[in-house]
């Protein structure tokens, strides 16, 4: 069914009469991917709708949790993936495909409800169109010490951790990265007001596979994420498991630092 979809979406791209949209989960990309290869290839305007985009869709278990696929996609030259972390973020998220003329987009949306953020009404807008922003800072107006970046559904525990950090003593800044291909179009100058090159205790955290991250954490910084398949449970069970909770993010944020900068 995926491959049929994919090669109906190009050729109604290649019409010029419509803006073409599927959908299907995540883990079924890889049955997309020549199309969606194709598409990137010919510079169609396809919009690619992924839902159940980690492993917290539950006992469904490995077969049918994207464990690589968004490594995969974000491997495709001229696709631009957006991993969403609220209905904020999936409004501007939405409004980017649409703007889009000279190639695909895919948004990996998840199954489970995920709380609306503070700091995403103003500024998700702009910086899901820039691929990344700084969503929140326990202790605003400080030089962070360290720096969280989460996509997607991680975003909430990103936060939730850092929470937990500034109770700590830490100034933590949390970074939405919603798109890769996005924020590594900005100019440097951007990029560094969010990532300041002087801030190397950086620590991504993302229900995937950790392949490409260090690109964004640099040689001394870390990824929370999965380095196998997942399993079948529910989905708090899951988190624990694979260390995907606050309590976990803290746990390695603070043994990073202590690396990084000697933090007691």
């Amino acid at each position: 069914r995926e491959h049929a979809m994919g090669a109906i979406l190009n050729g109604l791209a290649l019409s010029g009469l419509i803006r073409p949209y599927g959908g299907t989960f995540l883990i079924f990309s890889d049955y997309l991917r020549p199309a969606i290869r194709l598409a990137a290839l010919m510079k169609l305007p396809v919009v690619y709708v992924f839902t159940h985009d980690s492993i917290f869709l539950g006992k469904d278990g490995p077969t049918h949790q994207p464990i690589e696929q968004l490594a995969a996609l974000r491997a495709i030259p001229g696709l631009v993936v957006l991993r969403p972390a609220d209905a904020r973020e999936t409004s501007a998220a939405w409004r980017v495909a649409v703007a889009r003329r000279d190639g695909p987009t895919a948004l990996a949306l998840t199954r489970q409800k995920l709380p609306l953020l503070a700091g995403s009404e103003a500024g998700a807008d702009s910086g899901v169109a820039r691929g990344a922003y700084v969503l929140h800072e326990n202790r605003s107006g400080e030089r962070p010490e360290i720096l969280l970046l989460a996509s997607g559904s991680e975003v909430a525990l990103a936060i939730a951790a850092a929470n937990r950090l500034g109770e700590r003593g830490v100034a933590t800044r949390v970074i939405s990265f919603p798109s890769w291909e996005l924020f590594a179009a900005q100019e440097a100058s951007y990029r560094d007001a969010v990532l300041p090159p002087e801030v190397t205790a950086r620590l991504a955290v993302e229900a995937g596979v950790g392949l490409g991250w260090h690109r964004w954490v640099g040689g001394q910084g870390e990824i929370v994420g999965l380095e196998g398949f997942g399993a079948s449970a529910p989905a708090e069970a899951l988190a624990s498991h694979f260390g995907l909770t606050a309590e976990a993010v803290v746990e390695r944020a603070e043994t990073l630092l202590r690396r990084v900068s000697g933090r007691p």
